[in-house]
């Protein structure tokens, strides 16, 4: 008897949708988009394709709810206690995403898709809440909302997929390619431009070689928490970031 119920535990537990999904981000993070069929999941799961269907209709559900227990995973609010400063917040969920696509490389793609093709899904208005709120609570005026949070949302998203795209392409060269190398072969390239038609990127070229990405993340978005800042409260108060 005990044996049995041990059994139907695991059954239900494999059939239930939070299961199908998490093994869907198992087979995206191991194989990409193309690695997730629905023959592959019920391998994976054991089980046939009509109890999948039964929780999830298509690949572009699967993907959505995929991509939605990740943002989620990544947004998730930390213990109890005093709520963090706005800015801080804003920062928190730029580094949550930022990690997130690192450990899941189809993240970047999918988070382009879900903003563009289905902004009423729960991806983008759970983006959209978690630095909302922190925008409200600067004290930015309502009618400004959602031009500032639009600001914030999209050069994280962006920032987040370029360095994404970047990994990418770097794993691509091969398993002897590493992000230094890479970036030392850019700056050099970059070093050896002609001056007269590029003297902007000659002269940055050295940070190019030396940049930290997350750095350069947190520092694009004080950038526009600064311009947020010093454009809705009263008497500008830009907040400094504080030094690394």
């Amino acid at each position: 008897m005990t044996t049995r119920t041990r059994r139907s535990q695991r059954r239900t537990e494999a059939l239930s949708r939070e299961r199908i999904v998490e093994a869907a981000v198992e087979l995206l993070d191991a194989a990409g988009e193309g690695g997730l069929t629905f023959r592959a999941l019920t391998e994976r799961l054991a089980t046939g394709p009509g109890a999948i269907y039964w929780h999830v209709a298509n690949k572009d559900e699967l993907l959505g709810a995929a991509t939605d227990a990740v943002v989620a995973a990544a947004l998730a609010v930390g213990p109890a206690g005093p709520p963090d400063p706005p800015q801080d917040g804003v920062r928190a969920v730029a580094l949550g995403l930022f990690d997130a696509t690192d450990e899941h490389p189809w993240l970047a793609t999918q988070l382009s898709t879900r903003l563009s093709r289905g902004p009423w899904a729960s991806v983008t208005p759970r983006i959209f809440e978690s630095v909302g709120r922190r925008v409200r609570a600067l004290g930015v005026p309502e009618g400004d909302w959602f031009t500032a949070t639009s600001a914030l949302v999209h050069y994280i998203l962006g920032a987040v997929g370029q360095n994404a795209a970047n990994t990418a392409n770097a794993r691509a060269l091969g398993p002897d390619t590493n992000r230094a190398g890479f970036l030392d072969s850019a700056s050099r390239a970059w070093e050896e431009l002609d001056p007269d038609d590029y003297s902007f990127v000659r002269a940055v070229a050295k940070q190019l070689r030396d940049h930290d990405d997350r750095e350069q993340l947190l520092a694009g978005v004080d950038f526009v928490l600064t311009g947020i800042t010093a454009r809705h409260l009263p008497g500008g108060q830009a907040h400094t970031p504080p030094a690394t």
